[in-house]
């Protein structure tokens, strides 16, 4: 049951991926139906993370009295709808709008979905279970690359078919309960023991399932008399406030929106002149990036977070610059080098970059207080990927491809050290338990992962 559950939740992510994705095989369309100077092309790509930046705080704002529940439909719906006015968009400002409305699903979604499988999941294989969201969102960029190849003559197709994966997640979250963490903040205990023995295909009365009722009480109990936006600067909760934002913040600044938004683009400078080669090759960008979330989603929960963060990093920092050097050098021969330093790229983001700030931050954050710390999060993340996707164009044609990744990478071994320093590893370590060790105020970098159950 908990599977089929990540994997509804999951396709928020797909529709994340996708609408972000798109963009890509319909921007040289655009371009030749409507005028577009450098600025408006970031402008139009970067309302995607502009509208998601109000769905966070929107997400953040009616998590606690609403339910992740209800969102995630609303959100569904929002999805149908801003497809269906970007496909049938007139001009370059009915496509921002539509967009704007898609980046405010996204926000909304990309906080609520992660935060319901961690919420719902066992200790034990939680992070593997969140990084099915962050497997959803690459099957749909690579979704989009395929729609963009196939329907590369009308850019109205490719954002209409949106609209079917948004019906398919309304009508599946209409079907699940809400999880047993909200329930209990709610006074519905009830309900929340059912979904718990449900989700563990236990009896009600089985001890596993009272013993875990019994700690999301206790974590409820303790909580009751504080919450909201302010507690999130208090001494013992601003640890885990600065390593949700600081890992998004070095996700986005490592450059991976340019590249998806602007594969083909990255491609072009690159040395890549055919546009169907460029399509192609933005193709196998996507599948690295599906199958490397394969083996992150492996990996999370056997080798810890802390590992896997260091690994992408390093990773990143390495292929960022050997794009650099086969951009800066502008030479035929290189043109592999740039190929190969790409999807190096991709792949050390998919197995860690990408998905473990989402794992994070849906961990990290006590019950009283994970609506508006993960809202906080996800805005820093849509904050900095609209900063990125606005500049790339700018800053593409004031310092060329070479300066932009050679950015990239300083912010890759920046990340090295943040993990060393801030970052905490939360594989097998149970909501409970993290948030005792938060309020214990003992620091957050020396929380440590547990002995797995053998049993």
């Amino acid at each position: 049951m908990i599977y089929l559950i990540a994997s509804i939740a999951g396709i928020a992510g797909l529709l994340f991926g996708f609408d972000e994705g798109v963009i890509a095989g319909a921007l040289h369309l655009l371009r030749a139906e409507f005028t577009i100077s450098p600025l408006a092309e970031g402008l139009m790509t970067a309302t995607v993370p502009f509208g998601a930046i109000g769905g966070a705080l929107l997400a953040g704002w009616l998590a606690g009295p609403m339910g992740r529940r209800k969102l995630l439909l609303g959100a569904a719906l929002l999805f149908v709808f801003g497809a269906l006015l970007s496909a049938v968009a007139t001009s370059l400002a009915h496509v921002c709008i539509a967009r704007l409305l898609l980046g405010l699903a996204i926000g909304v979604a990309a906080m609520i979905a992660p935060l319901y499988i961690s919420e719902t999941a066992p200790a034990r294989i939680r992070g593997m279970l969140v990084s099915i969201y962050q497997l959803a969102i690459t099957l749909g960029i690579l979704g989009a690359y395929l729609v963009g190849y196939v329907f590369s003559d009308s850019w109205r197709t490719m954002f209409a078919t949106g609209m079917v994966p948004g019906l398919i997640l309304f009508f599946g979250v209409v079907v699940l309960s809400d999880t047993p963490r909200w329930l209990v903040l709610r006074g519905r205990r009830d309900e929340a023991r059912a979904v718990i023995a449900r989700t563990q295909g236990l009896p009600r009365d089985h001890r596993d399932v009272v013993a875990e009722l019994r700690e999301i009480e206790k974590a409820a109990a303790a909580d009751e008399a504080q919450g909201g936006w302010r507690d999130l600067l208090s001494p013992t909760v601003r640890p885990a406030l600065v390593v949700g934002m600081g890992l998004f913040l070095l996700q986005q600044l490592s450059g991976i929106n340019a590249v998806i938004y602007f594969a083909p683009t990255v491609f072009r400078l690159s040395g890549f002149d055919n546009t169907s080669t460029q399509m192609l090759a933005t193709v196998g960008v996507g599948c690295v990036n599906v199958l490397m979330t394969f083996v992150a989603m492996g990996l999370i929960d056997r080798i810890g977070r802390r590992k896997l963060m260091f690994i992408g990093f390093a990773g990143a920092a390495l292929s960022l610059g050997m794009i650099a050097v086969a951009a800066g050098t502008g030479a035929s021969d290189l043109q592999a080098l740039a190929l190969v330093g790409l999807l190096l790229y991709i792949a050390a983001f998919a197995v860690a970059i990408g998905p473990l700030p989402w794992v994070m931050m849906s961990e990290i954050f006590p019950l009283h207080l994970r609506g508006p710390g993960m809202s906080a999060a996800s805005i820093t993340n849509w904050v900095f990927n609209f900063i990125v996707v606005l500049t790339f164009p700018v800053l593409v044609e004031a310092i060329g491809l070479a300066g932009v990744f050679g950015i990239y990478a300083l912010v890759c071994l920046a990340g090295l050290v943040f993990t060393a320093r801030l970052v905490p590893e939360t594989s097998q370590v149970s909501l409970e338990e993290i948030e005792a060790h938060l309020k214990a105020g003992k620091p957050f970098s020396a929380l440590a992962t547990r002995a797995p159950d053998r049993t």
